[in-house]
């Protein structure tokens, strides 16, 4: 059973709440590891976000679409590299960019074998669940 976004809202608000330094839960399909420090070193946390983020087709192109509510990174780090951009090749899983929530981030996978033909959200950009953020042209 997938966890709903009230789901994941609940748990940040239960990590929020404790005094724990870190967390990990794993399961079958998802796993979330926190580990709070300094305000500005957020640790990442891999989430399986493949069925929240389930891409759309949009004619020939694939859309990558945020599967949360938060804040768009391109890159893992300022001044860091993106993970992608245009003319990138990636494989179903290869993390295009993170997904700020709560101090929180998520890894936010392609979902398809292809190139990104387009980068649709401006980074440090505040993105809505369902929001496009790559169009990428799948191999065919």
């Amino acid at each position: 059973m997938p966890l709903s976004d009230d789901d994941v809202h609940e748990i940040l608000r239960l990590i929020d709440a404790s005094d724990d330094e870190e967390l990990r839960v794993e399961t079958g399909r998802f796993s979330l590891y926190v580990r709070r420090g300094h305000e500005n070193a957020v640790a990442p946390v891999e989430r399986d976000l493949s069925a929240t983020a389930a891409p759309s087709v949009d004619g020939a192109l694939h859309t990558v679409a945020s599967p949360l509510l938060g804040t768009f990174y391109r890159a893992e780090a300022p001044g860091a590299a993106p993970f992608v951009d245009v003319g990138t090749r990636v494989e179903p899983h290869t993390i295009v960019c993170l997904i700020e929530v709560m101090k929180m981030m998520n890894s936010v996978p392609a979902g398809v074998v292809g190139t990104v033909v387009e980068v649709c959200a401006e980074n440090a950009q505040l993105v809505e669940h369902g929001a496009p953020l790559f169009q990428v042209q799948p191999d065919r």
